[in-house]
């Protein structure tokens, strides 16, 4: 046979680069179950990952959000909560920018408030730093 198959419907075009490898993977059941097993594995660290990093200042959502678009490839519920996720934080940068800029700042405020007593709270636990008492001691030297 050459170019066509036994039915007389040509061949299927083969794919290039990452897309052909991945129609390659997927076109065995061990190879579907497998990827779907790293997709999911990669995705809950991502998102694990993120949800600890959330309250720290940084880059937690974001590291949330990538976890749930690696784990929205293969899993569709993972697919319906990225899209949630992804309304209702328009929904809420939309309700701020409709605000005036007392409230802007404000919500600023407690957000900088919050993100500085985490750190502050985080410093303390971890390494037995209280940052406000070393502040205290250097202000006591240098009033002296």
């Amino acid at each position: 046979m050459t170019d066509e198959r036994r039915d007389g419907a040509a061949p299927e075009a083969k794919r290039e680069g990452f897309t052909g490898w991945l129609d390659a993977v997927r076109a065995t059941r061990t190879g579907r179950l497998t990827f779907r097993v790293v997709v999911g594995v990669l995705g809950a660290t991502l998102v694990i990952g993120g949800l600890v990093l959330v309250p720290l200042p940084g880059p937690g959502w974001l590291i949330v959000f990538a976890g749930l678009a690696v784990l929205a490839t293969e899993f569709a519920w993972a697919h319906r909560l990225l899209e949630f996720a992804k309304r209702t934080l328009s929904a809420w940068t939309d309700w701020l920018l409709r605000q005036n800029w007392a409230v802007r700042i404000l919500v600023a405020g407690v957000t900088f408030a919050f993100a500085t007593v985490l750190v502050w709270f985080m410093l303390k636990l971890s390494l037995g730093v209280d940052l406000l008492q070393m502040a205290q001691t250097f202000l006591a030297r240098t009033r002296a």
